[in-house]
């Protein structure tokens, strides 16, 4: 996938969890967070001449361990699963770190062309 098209994808994705959350559904906008922050962490790897073909949960789990250092509580948090009562076990907010996530990777891309 082309740069554009991921980036493209990715916003659209995050729409999407903003739009979950204002309707009451913070399980899918946790979803939708995770996969935009997933397929950020695919079009950098593919940018860095790694094309990844792994999950999103898996993408994260690499950003968890060798990715960027301000990167990685984040994709930590997003990897987590919620407590048996549907809540995080953290205060951040997940459509945040997917952002912080998406923003930061598409700054290092940009800064290696």
């Amino acid at each position: 996938m082309r740069r554009e098209q991921a980036r493209l994808r990715i916003e659209a994705e995050l729409s999407y969890a903003r739009a979950a959350r204002e309707n009451g559904k913070e399980g899918r906008a946790r979803v939708s967070a995770r996969r935009a922050a997933g397929w950020a962490v695919a079009a950098f790897l593919t940018n860095q001449g790694d094309p990844p073909y792994r999950s999103a949960f898996d993408l994260l789990g690499w950003l968890e361990q060798d990715g960027p250092a301000e990167l990685r509580q984040p994709a930590a948090r997003l990897r987590q699963q919620v407590t048996t009562d549907h809540r995080l076990p953290h205060p951040e907010d997940p459509l945040e770190d997917a952002e912080l996530i998406f923003h930061t990777l598409l700054e290092l891309m940009n800064s290696t062309q």
